[in-house]
């Protein structure tokens, strides 16, 4: 099943359904959120986005390696790696809820391919659809507690 923009949701339902925000979406929901994801193509060695610049997007690895690091810090020159993310994982969630700048860097590390929903297209979801909205602020809550619990 292709969608209008050409991601296929039979490849991006399973993920969706792993990414604590759309785990609870019934199908209906999981269909409007595909439709707003897009796939993009990134060369080696692209930088997706650095520490310390505000997030924008949740990252959803369809095909290909994205390496998550920390910036040098002063006195060194190497980065700290914090993640290597394959095919079928996810980073940036929490872009979507917050306005938290990232707090590690992205980069590819080899040609890949990643589906990506704006912060715009999401919050133009949640206007437009009060039961989506009802699930994620749920879901948020419950995480912030949990966090909490975890301190």
């Amino acid at each position: 099943m292709d969608t209008p923009n050409n991601v296929d949701a039979n490849s991006i339902l399973p993920i969706l359904k792993k990414i604590p925000l759309f785990a609870t979406l019934d199908e209906n929901l999981h269909r409007e959120v595909i439709k707003r994801i897009i796939l993009m193509y990134y060369p080696d060695n692209y930088q997706v986005f650095k520490e310390g610049e505000l997030g924008d997007a949740l990252y959803i690895v369809k095909k290909g390696k994205i390496k998550i690091y920390h910036e040098p810090k002063e006195g060194s020159i190497l980065p700290v790696d914090v993640a290597d993310l394959n095919d079928g994982e996810f980073f940036g969630e929490m872009s979507l809820i917050s306005d938290i700048p990232h707090n590690a860097s992205a980069r590819s590390v080899s040609e890949s391919e990643v589906f990506i929903l704006s912060k715009d297209q999401f919050h133009e979801l949640l206007n437009n659809n009060a039961a989506l909205a009802h699930q994620v602020s749920e879901t948020v809550v419950h995480r912030a507690n949990d966090n909490d619990q975890q301190v």
